[in-house]
């Protein structure tokens, strides 16, 4: 398993969006990321999650930050939820589990007695030069916004 530490240069990747777009981590510097991972599009816990990531983006756009959300769905599924739930932020479809990977958050894991492999819901907010901020593992979608925002400032 990769394990990468805050200070880290971030690993840097292209991914599809939810319109088709290849997106690049490059592509944003000079800005502020946040890069999150979530385990299924249109689930209670990342629902919740991107909801608040939406409703908080005048927030994030006064300290110059882009959201990027990175499940293992694909974009036609990203699509569905994006419009769903009216996100304003890019979906990046990870279905090789390649970045997931990278990020150190595709592990396995266990519900109800069953072992399977999957995202673990993680957080890194990315610096104007690419480095890895701060980390935040296994996060708890109820408060998760307030902790970005602590850490963009």
């Amino acid at each position: 398993m990769i394990t990468l530490k805050e200070g880290d240069k971030a690993p840097d990747f292209a991914l599809e969006d939810s319109e088709g777009n290849k997106i690049k981590l490059s592509d944003f510097r000079g800005k502020k990321v946040v890069l999150y991972f979530y385990p299924k599009d249109d689930t209670p816990g990342c629902t919740k999650e991107a909801c608040d990531f939406r409703d908080n983006m005048n927030r994030l756009d006064r300290s110059n930050v882009e959201v990027l959300g990175v499940s293992n769905d694909d974009a036609e599924s990203h699509t569905k939820f994006k419009s769903k739930y009216h996100l304003n932020f890019r979906l990046l479809a990870d279905t090789d589990k390649k970045v997931s990977g990278d990020y150190g958050v595709y592990e396995e894991k266990e519900k109800f007695g069953n072992r399977y492999w999957g995202i673990t819901r993680s957080t890194f907010v990315i610096d104007e030069e690419g480095r890895i901020k701060k980390i935040f593992y296994r996060v708890n979608p109820e408060q998760h916004i307030e902790e970005v925002l602590h850490a963009v400032k």
